[in-house]
């Protein structure tokens, strides 16, 4: 739909969504009039911890033999990765600590601990993602490629299977996100430059060469005696990081309230409009403050999308002047538990495997007994009949 089908928004008057920018545009100057070493130290912070949770892991892992070890070394590996991807990684490539002038902390030089390469991820996500979010047609995070996540995308009986798929995609969620660049559909339609590709898969190769090395080869192999449980621990820990990784992103963008909107919206859409875009196309989840750490701080996916390149430390604070913003506005801040919002992303998924129901016929008018009204007189083509024309 266009943006101004959307009828939570029918009633602002293009004033009022200019004034709307402007307030937003007004938490953006506060925020970066404010940020300094309270924001440094806090993504310093979840480094070191983040670290030593991995060389604890580690060092847990070379006795893994042992149950309680492997279950020990295996939970800290997972939270650690857990810890780098989401709250580390995302930010830091979004360039929320850019300001800070670290070399090794800034989105031009930071390489996460994925098989997906930093570089074709800051394409797909901060550019096409961020710029044309929930846009058919042109933001590739709408179901992925793969699954149908609104109505307003035609059916094809190959989202019959689309509960498998989505299975598969939260098991091997960061195989995904590595491919996600290459834009399959594009390649499917042949309109992919086959030498960027070919450059892009020589990237990804790397890349996957280095994870699985690391992982499955390198620590394995130090652990000695350990090696079978290690490369266990190492196994279940990444696949522990995709099923979060795919059900935080999910429950951002998927669940009941988070429009999605045809290329048209995108017609000399301005500034504020953007924004209001990113309001009404994004989802939030409640929880405790380590739920928001672990999950990238992405329960304010609302406050993400707005300002994705501020501090996500910040995102608490200013979550509170857009509640107010959307009363004033009388507009939507959609947001719920956790565990509704996936209820709610999995209904959608399911429901959508199937075509869309036939839209109901009109209901018939009645026929009419009697002399014609002055509206169907004037709408007959023909001649008056005679008792028709008598007043």
């Amino acid at each position: 739909m266009a943006i101004s089908d959307v009828a939570s928004f029918a009633h602002l008057s293009a004033a009022d969504v200019e004034a709307l920018g402007g307030e937003f545009d007004a938490i953006r100057r506060d925020i970066e009039a404010v940020r300094g070493e309270k924001d440094a130290a806090y993504i310093r912070r979840m480094i070191y911890i983040q670290r030593r949770l991995v060389v604890a892991a580690r060092i847990t892992l070379f006795a893994s033999m042992f149950p309680p070890a492997w279950v020990a070394g295996t939970a800290m590996l997972a939270a650690g990765k857990i810890l780098e991807n989401m709250e580390i990684g995302h930010n830091v490539m979004h360039g929320q600590f850019d300001w800070m002038n670290d070399p090794e902390i800034h989105s031009g030089t930071w390489e996460w601990d994925t098989t997906c390469p930093a570089e074709q991820w800051k394409h797909s996500h901060n550019f096409l993602h961020h710029t044309f979010t929930n846009v058919i047609g042109k933001d590739n995070d709408v179901g992925y490629g793969i699954l149908r996540v609104t109505s307003d995308q035609k059916w094809h009986p190959v989202n019959l299977g689309q509960p498998v798929y989505n299975a598969l995609l939260a098991l091997l969620f960061e195989w995904g996100v590595a491919l996600h660049d290459l834009d399959i559909e594009a390649i499917r339609k042949g309109n992919k430059d086959p030498k960027e590709m070919k450059r892009q898969l020589k990237s990804i190769g790397r890349k996957v060469r280095r994870q699985v090395g690391k992982d499955y080869v390198i620590f394995p192999l130090l652990a000695g005696p350990a090696f079978a449980t290690t490369l266990s621990a190492n196994f279940t820990a990444n696949i522990a990081r995709n099923l979060w990784s795919y059900l935080i992103i999910f429950c951002g963008h998927f669940p009941d309230g988070a429009e999605k909107f045809d290329e048209e919206q995108l017609e000399h859409e301005t500034k504020a409009e953007w924004y209001l875009r990113q309001l009404l196309g994004s989802a939030n989840f409640e929880g405790s403050r380590l739920l928001h750490v672990m999950a990238g701080s992405l329960g304010y996916q609302i406050e993400h999308h707005l300002f994705p390149d501020l501090p996500c430390n910040r995102y608490p604070e200013m979550s509170v002047r857009v509640k107010a913003l959307c009363e004033k506005y009388n507009l939507p801040y959609t947001t719920g538990p956790l565990h509704r919002q996936y209820g709610q992303v999995l209904r959608t998924l399911m429901k959508l495997s199937l075509p869309n129901k036939p839209a109901a016929p009109a209901p018939q008018r009645p026929a009419r007994v009697g002399r014609p009204s002055p509206e169907e007189l004037r709408q007959h083509r023909g001649p008056i009949p005679p008792q028709a024309a008598v007043a």
